[in-house]
């Protein structure tokens, strides 16, 4: 984006430290301390607080912007810190009462997840009894509190909602042991028999459609008059972005210099390598300007307090998948001629490509399910309830 973003500039500050932290961060499969540490500093946990806690409410273009610097940077940090950074929105739509027990004593306060509905609950006065071994939830070691996903029964109606629990309500259990983002530190939270009150529960269709509790809190809002899920999806395509833009310049400066061992060829003035990087170049340029208008468009709804048609919902967020893959390909398409001396576990490259990859792996960007979203749209079908 060309508009003056002070958040990124704080942030390039930081960037080379973070930078050379990421083979420490896979090594401890979780975000080192000093990151977080770094990036509370500049106080980009503070995007999406509302300004009553002393947050920032910046745009989504402008978080966006940040988070994409951040993942060619690291991207197992940026991956974590982008959902605690993104669940400080979500909050800001429960009651007053749920804001002010996460904020009220620690604005600094952040939120892990878990909303794939793996967990139990019993009905209880005043509340519901929650029991689960929620996975995949990044960053939960450097987290104050989780939002997990459960579908309840209201009125004979399953109903997909969400609920908020605190840290001492539960244990982490150290299973994340993966290929890709192996610093993200995306554990499984152990949740046993915990009490959760009703003003810690939201249902999730209505804080897609403006109907959620905390809708009168903050009227001059430019930010939180809008669905939670596309702030809570946007760092997935942020973060494939940055780490395709990083790969090109690591691909420029292995290319200009690289020799072929076997010959002494140099490769760098040979066609082939010119032709790749022009094509992914251009991939990545075309899936930044798609991104920046989706992104743009979330922004002006939002300033508008304007919530977007099924067609707009479906348009943005498949418009996101479909960048991711033009991203990934981009990668794929550099990394495939980059030797052998790349695999090794120290070299950048390879770390790239692992976490390209893998920004396409999760449920919401996985383009077979988003194409079929899109498709159904623009063909006047219903949605598939099967498709998330």
């Amino acid at each position: 984006m060309t508009a003056k973003n002070p958040m990124l500039a704080k942030l390039q500050e930081i960037l080379p430290a973070i930078r050379a932290n990421a083979h420490k961060a896979e090594e401890l499969r979780q975000v080192p301390k000093e990151n977080i540490e770094m990036l509370h500093g500049i106080g980009l946990n503070r995007a999406f607080l509302p300004k009553a806690y002393g947050g920032l409410e910046i745009s989504l273009p402008e978080f966006t912007d940040c988070i994409a610097a951040l993942a060619g940077a690291c991207c197992s940090t940026a991956w974590a810190y982008s959902l605690l950074c993104t669940h400080n929105h979500q909050m800001a739509m429960f009651s007053k009462q749920a804001q002010q027990e996460f904020w009220g004593e620690n604005p600094d306060a952040v939120a892990s997840s878990s909303i794939a509905p793996f967990g139990k609950y019993e009905e209880a006065e005043g509340g519901i009894i929650f029991t689960g071994d929620m996975k995949w939830s990044s960053g939960v070691d450097h987290a104050d509190w989780i939002i997990v996903g459960l579908n309840r029964m209201i009125n004979d109606e399953k109903v997909y909602c969400f609920a908020v629990i605190p840290k001492r309500d539960f244990s982490v259990i150290d299973d994340w042991f993966s290929v890709g983002m192996q610093g993200s530190g995306t554990k499984t939270a152990r949740i046993e028999g915990v009490f959760v009150p009703e003003h810690r529960i939201q249902a999730a269709k209505d804080m897609m459609e403006g109907r959620h509790v905390g809708r009168e809190l903050y009227p001059d809002s430019k930010i939180y008059h809008t669905p939670y899920r596309p702030y809570f999806a946007c760092g997935f395509a942020a973060m494939s972005l940055g780490v395709a833009e990083r790969m090109i310049e690591v691909y420029k400066d292995l290319t200009k210099n690289r020799v072929r061992a076997y010959t002494g060829a140099k490769v760098g003035g040979s066609v082939p390598p010119i032709l790749r990087i022009a094509e992914s170049y251009q991939q990545v340029c075309a899936a930044r300007a798609y991104l920046e208008k989706t992104w743009n468009e979330h922004k002006e709804f939002g300033e508008r307090h304007q919530y977007p048609t099924r067609y707009e919902l479906a348009h943005w967020r498949t418009n996101q998948a479909y960048a991711i893959k033009m991203c990934v390909e981009a990668v794929n398409r550099l990394w495939a001629v980059m030797g052998a001396s790349n695999w090794y576990e120290d070299r950048e490259a390879q770390r790239l490509w692992r976490e390209s990859n893998m920004t396409a792996a999760h449920a919401y960007t996985d383009y077979d399910v988003c194409a079929q979203i899109i498709g159904r749209e623009l063909l006047d079908m219903e949605p598939d309830p099967s498709l998330l």
